[in-house]
C-alpha cells in the first residue's frame, strides 16, 4: 500500500526543485541588474509549462485507462523506456553543464534584456520548467500505473515541500553549490533510470509472451527470492509486493523473480552510465 509514495515524492521534489532553482537564478539575476519588473515573464513561462505538463499527464492516464492487458503492458514498457531516455539525457546534460549553468543562464537573460525580447525570458523559463515537467510526467506515469493513490500523495508532498523552499531559493540561489547539487542528483537519476529500464523491459517481455512470443533463455527467471505469501493472503515485508519490497521495487527496480533480460539491462545500465558519470566527475575533480 502506497508503495509509490516515497519514490514519487522524491522524484517530484527533485524535478520541481531543479525547475525552481533555474527560475530562482533568473529572477535573482533580473533583480540584481535592476530589471526585477521583468520577473513576471519568467513566472509566466513557468506557469504555462506547468499547465501543459499537467494536461500531458492527464492525457497519458486517459489513454492508458482504455487499453487491454497486453496493450497496457506494451504501453507501460514503452513509457518506462522513454522515461529512461529522458532521464539519461538529463544525466548527460547535468554532467556537462553543472559547472557553467549559472553563467549560461545569465548570458541568455542578458541577451534577451538587451534586445528587449521579453518573450525570450518567458521562453527560457518555459523550456527549463517544461523539460522537468516532461521528465516528471514520464516517470510518474509508470509509478501511477502501479500505485495511483500513493503517487498522487507523493506528488502533493513533493510540490508542497518545493513551494516552501521556493522563496528561499529566490533569495539564496547564488549561494547554492550547483556543481555539487547536480552531481548528487545525477547519482539519484541513475538509480531511478536503472530501475525503470529493468521494469520497462519486464513489461515488454510480458506483453510479448502475451502475444505468443518466446524469448528463450532471456525470458527465463533464474531465481525467485520472494518469501511465501502469508496464510491470510498478505505479503511479507520483503516480498516484492510487500511494504518494504514494493518501495524498493518502485524506487530502485527491485524484483524478487526477474527475467535474465531484465537483469542484463539493469546491470548494463549501471555499468555503462554509472561509469560515464564517475569518469566525467573524476576528470573534473582532478582538473579543478
Amino acid at each position: 500500500m502506497f508503495e509509490g509514495l516515497f519514490p514519487s515524492s522524491l522524484i517530484t521534489f527533485r524535478e520541481a526543485l531543479e525547475a525552481a532553482l533555474i527560475v530562482a537564478i533568473m529572477v535573482s539575476y533580473l533583480r540584481r541588474v535592476g530589471r526585477g519588473e521583468l520577473s513576471r515573464y519568467a513566472y509566466l513561462g513557468s506557469g504555462v509549462a506547468v499547465l501543459i505538463s499537467l494536461v500531458l499527464g492527464v492525457a497519458v492516464q486517459m489513454v492508458y485507462g482504455g487499453l487491454d492487458k497486453v496493450t497496457a503492458e506494451l504501453f507501460e514498457g514503452l513509457a518506462s523506456l522513454t522515461a529512461v531516455g529522458v532521464l539519461t539525457y538529463m544525466i548527460f546534460w547535468m554532467t556537462g553543464h553543472s559547472k557553467n549553468i549559472r553563467g549560461e543562464l545569465q548570458d541568455r537573460i542578458e541577451f534577451a534584456v538587451s534586445r528587449n525580447e521579453l518573450y525570450g525570458i518567458a521562453s527560457l523559463a518555459f523550456v527549463a520548467v517544461f523539460r522537468e515537467g516532461l521528465e516528471t510526467v514520464l516517470f510518474l506515469s509508470t509509478s501511477f500505473f502501479q500505485d495511483a493513490a500513493g503517487t498522487l500523495l507523493g506528488i502533493a508532498i513533493g510540490v508542497i515541500t518545493v513551494l516552501v523552499l521556493a522563496a528561499l531559493l529566490v533569495r539564496g540561489a547564488y549561494r547554492l553549490d550547483l556543481k555539487r547539487f547536480f552531481g548528487y542528483t545525477s547519482i539519484l537519476l541513475i538509480v531511478f533510470a536503472a530501475g525503470l529500464a529493468g521494469y520497462g523491459v519486464h513489461e515488454l517481455v510480458e506483453a510479448g509472451e502475451g502475444k505468443g512470443y518466446d524469448f528463450g533463455v532471456l525470458g527465463e527467471k533464474p531465481y525467485d527470492i520472494n518469501p511465501p505469501v502469508n496464510p491470510d493472503g498478505s505479503y511479507p515485508l520483503l516480498h516484492e509486493n510487500g511494504v518494504v519490497g514494493s518501495i524498493l521495487k518502485a524506487l530502485v527496480g527491485y524484483d524478487g523473480n526477474p527475467e535474465w533480460l531484465r537483469i542484463v539491462v539493469y546491470l548494463g545500465y549501471w555499468l555503462v552510465i554509472g561509469s560515464y558519470v564517475y569518469r566525467n566527475y573524476r576528470k573534473k575533480k582532478l582538473s579543478s
